[in-house]
């Protein structure tokens, strides 16, 4: 079992999605052998995607050459999204795709906790409450005895909480705490039914000038427990420093705007040890630690081995050392070290095949499959080197579809085979494994211990091809990929995905009625296989009226829709349900959607779920019609407007004009617009001439750091890193006669129950005397936030600046936050 652990566990770095095969070239086969001859690992912690430092990532991997991951506890689904509309689970889901792509780059590998990102956290108390910190612990504890460090090192300071993001600082203190209980069999005993306890040698915290304040205050710091060295290494054989490696890494974090710029030259790092001995500053980090073959039982003959490989190593000819490898090869099969012969073997398996020239593919007929379903699968296999190579067998995952061709590869004479693979009844869909079942506001149910701290769910359809080395067999895993040629972009991979037989969707998450009138719904069926038959279901609750409850559809095609029409007729009085769908096929139950998420910086990505419409029945009451909107980073706050019954136009900054505005009775401006719009700054004095006409203009927050003008508002607004991070935090109305909070709907207290994640962010907390605050919160402990909600009268019309996350509560249907936005579109009508 320990060993099925581990084989997954590397799996899950080696074959990953359907990237390009990668095709090394003879620099980076040297570069893998001399990874190969380091037996040292680093494991950097911190709490979300783009906390890691990739500079040290990258200048462990390939400089130092050890095994270097990053834990990171959350995979970032409280944040925001600057590429696109996907907010909490999906973007959780693109950021781990993200932090994949980063580490392909920086040559260090990934893994996470159950933990969920969900928001903002100004302590580690309130972290680790909703978080349930024995779980997440647990975790880490798992995690470290998996990866089995050397060296831990912490991104956040452990001892300073409530100084930065409770998550932050939780990540800190509980790697802290995993330290030594990893090396305990009294701490998780449940672990050891598949792992041994294993104690790290050092952990650190990787300080920096900003943890003190300034430059001038860590020049007087007492260093005597750091280390530092330089990180701006040159690498000849890729033609890249270090800080250019970590810059490319760093800038996959597209949804977050991270995009860096590279550099050259020195580059200082610190690290301040917290347990353990501190070597030498001359030794570094793995002074004192064992880092050669000799660390191993039976690694001695090894090391001399690859030792030679790599001092002789014959750039024009890789697969001269081909003898030698394989001489390694088996040598590492009979170590007893299971650790490292498991991550060994996997190395020196991709040097053997890049050396020779291999290329071993299996391409499916189309993009996607469904259980019980067969189809063509076609295999290639060539040998680029005059090795003595034969192809024995190959074996398709799952089901097990086997040929056994034992044709010998000859030098670039290419083998084309093709074998029928079946999908067995019971295969597993293709989907992020922490989102196939519901999980806590805290932590993302993860049943199977196995699976636990992998980055994506392993590898489920695959390619096993044995091929025979003048004696010696190796398997290689390779993923069954769909392959095309596009017009533009030439050859494409895709993905090959297990999916439902026929899918459920809607053409919205929400569905809001504003009045007693029914509406239309169209569900959308999608056969998945051909000549699908069925009936669809919808239900929700009895005071929900459907017509027809059921209806019958036929689809000829693999990949045909139908689109089915139901009138739903809501309840007089305010109301939501959660509206469900079954499509009943020869008496099977299929209530899955398919959400594919595509960008052009990592694989595509299935997530395959129940699908759902929330109906919700508001009593609300609007005034004005025509909204202009202009977008910044990605919400759904013009669908959700359009949904109450707005006239909601999408205008690009570049079309602004006083022309153009006349028509609209407000602007309403996305979430950080004056961040990121840049041709903003030249369209200010025409918004404001707008208002001053007469019109509203309505501001969703922006953060205080790379603000496009000194000041985006007609009188003086200072925008602050206030924020209410508690979704229940208490408002007080400040101005309870203002119309804002009037008309045309009269809020109360109620309207700001059932709000989610937070009340809002970044709000100012210095503002001309011509605004009125509404809106007073605060989170425990802490002072009044008066900030939330500004109106400012201007000229003849109305000026509003707001840091609510009204982005967070419309996907959601929050009733309140609906009444709220349109009194703020209403006022002065």
């Amino acid at each position: 079992m320990r060993k099925l652990i581990l084989v997954l566990f590397l799996l899950s770095f080696c074959i990953s999605g359907a990237q390009a095969p990668e095709k090394w070239s003879s620099s980076e086969i040297y570069n893998h052998i001399k990874k190969l001859n380091f037996l040292g690992s680093v494991l950097y912690i911190a709490a979300h995607p783009d906390d890691e430092n990739t500079r040290l990532i990258s200048y462990f991997s390939n400089e130092k050459n050890a095994r270097t991951a990053y834990l990171s506890l959350t995979r970032g689904d409280g944040g925001q999204n600057l590429i696109g509309p996907e907010l909490r689970e999906q973007l959780g889901l693109i950021r781990t795709q993200e932090l994949l792509a980063a580490r392909r780059i920086d040559g260090g590998q990934q893994f996470f906790t159950r933990a969920n990102d969900f928001g903002y956290s100004k302590t580690p108390a309130e972290t680790l409450e909703i978080w349930n910190k024995d779980e997440v612990l647990s975790d880490v504890v798992w995690i470290i005895r998996k990866f089995r460090p050397d060296v831990i090192i912490n991104r956040f300071d452990h001892r300073t909480p409530g100084s930065t993001h409770g998550h932050h600082t939780s990540s800190a203190m509980l790697s802290f705490e995993a330290f030594d209980m990893a090396g305990k069999k009294d701490a998780y005993p449940s672990h050891l039914d598949y792992l041994e306890v294993y104690q790290p040698k050092r952990l650190f915290f990787n300080t920096s000038p900003w943890f003190y304040g300034g430059d001038e205050a860590f020049k007087e710091a007492d260093k005597s427990n750091f280390l530092s060295f330089d990180t701006g290494t040159y690498f000849p054989t890729r033609g890249l420093s270090n800080p250019e490696i970590a810059s490319l890494s760093r800038s996959q974090h597209r949804s977050q705007g991270f995009g860096s710029t590279g550099s050259r030259g020195k580059q200082m790092e610190y690290i301040e040890l917290l347990k353990g001995d501190l070597p030498s500053k001359d030794a570094g980090i793995f002074g004192g630690i064992n880092t050669s073959w000799n660390r191993v039982p039976g690694g001695e003959a090894i090391g001399n081995i690859l030792k030679e490989v790599e001092e002789n190593f014959n750039f024009e000819k890789p697969s001269q050392h081909i003898p030698q490898l394989l001489k390694a090869y088996k040598l590492i099969q009979n170590l007893k070290d299971a650790h490292w012969k498991e991550i060994k073997t996997e190395e020196i398996k991709e040097i053997i095949y890049a050396s020779s020239g291999l290329y071993l593919e299996a391409v499916a007929q189309k993009a996607f499959t469904t259980p019980s379903e067969e189809l063509p699968v076609r295999l290639e296999a060539i040998n680029r080197s005059s090795e003595n190579i034969q192809l024995s067998s190959v074996e398709l995952t799952p089901n097990n579809s086997k040929i056994t061709p034992q044709v010998k590869l000859a030098n670039n004479e290419g083998w084309d085979g093709d074998i029928n693979f079946k999908i067995p009844e019971s295969a597993e869909f293709t989907t992020p494994y922490w989102l196939e079942e519901k999980g806590t506001m805290g932590v993302y149910a993860v049943n199977d211990q196995n699976l636990i701290g992998l980055p994506e769910t392993p590898l489920r359809t695959k390619a096993t091809f044995k091929i025979n080395f003048n004696g010696t067999e190796i398997d290689f895993h390779q993923p069954v990929v769909y392959k095309y040629n596009d017009e533009v972009y030439g050859e494409t991979y895709k993905n090959f995905e297990i999916i439902p037989a026929v899918t459920v969707s809607f053409n919205e998450e929400v569905l809001i009625f504003n009045n007693s009138e029914p509406r239309e719904v169209i569900v959308q069926v999608t056969a998945n296989k051909a000549n699908i038959k069925g009936e669809l279901l919808l239900m929700a609750d009895k005071n929900w009226k459907i017509e027809p409850v059921k209806t019958n559809f036929s689809i000829a095609q693999s990949g045909g829709n139908a689109n089915l029409v139901f009138k739903i007729t809501p309840p007089k009085t305010q109301n939501e349900t959660n509206l469900t769908p079954e499509a009943i096929v020869n008496g099977k139950i299929y209530i899955e959607k398919l959400i594919q998420i595509n960008y052009d910086h990592f694989p595509n990505q299935n997530l395959i779920i129940p699908a759902g419409l929330k109906l919700v029945k508001l009593d609300i009451k609007k005034k004005g019609q025509n909204i202009a909107y202009i977008e910044g980073a990605g919400d759904v706050i013009p669908e959700s407007l359009e949904q109450i019954g707005y006239n909601v136009t999408k205008i690009s900054p570049y079309s602004i004009s006083d022309n153009s505005l006349k028509k609209f009775d407000a602007v309403v401006v996305g979430i950080r617009a004056y961040n990121i719009v840049e041709e903003l700054k030249y369209k200010q004095s025409v918004l404001l001439e707008y208002v001053k006409k007469g019109g509203t203009m309505i501001v969703q927050y922006n953060t205080n750091r790379g603000l496009l003008l000194d000041n985006i508002a007609p009188y003086n607004l200072e925008i602050s890193r206030d924020r209410v991070t508690n979704e229940n935090a208490e408002v007080t109305f400040l101005s309870p006669e203002h119309p804002v909070l009037n008309s045309p709907n009269k809020l109360t207290k109620d309207d700001f129950k059932g709000w989610v994640q937070e009340r809002g962010l970044y709000f100012p907390d210095n503002w001309d005397e011509n605004f009125t605050p509404i809106l007073s919160m605060h989170d425990e402990s802490e002072s009044p936030k008066n900030g939330s909600l500004l109106v400012a009268q201007y000229g003849d019309g109305y000026y509003i600046y707001t840091g609510i996350s009204f982005f967070r509560q419309f996907p959601e249907a929050v009733p309140g936050a609906f009444r709220l936005f349109a009194n703020l579109i209403s006022i002065g009508k």
